[in-house]
């Protein structure tokens, strides 16, 4: 989830340096959404992996 993220970011960026601002904004919010997405999950499993098993 973090690398399609951190590629989506990518992306932005060369098409923002491209001129292409269109695509650069699409991709920056796919990459912000997957990233917000990547925090959450890695918060549900830390705290999923602290609570004992009964």
């Amino acid at each position: 989830m973090l690398s399609y993220a951190i590629t989506f970011l990518i992306i932005a960026l060369i098409a923002g340096v491209l001129g292409f601002v269109g695509i650069a904004g699409v991709a920056a919010s796919i990459a912000k959404v997957l990233f917000l997405v990547f925090l959450v999950l890695f918060v549900v499993s830390l705290i999923a992996g602290r609570s004992p098993r009964v």
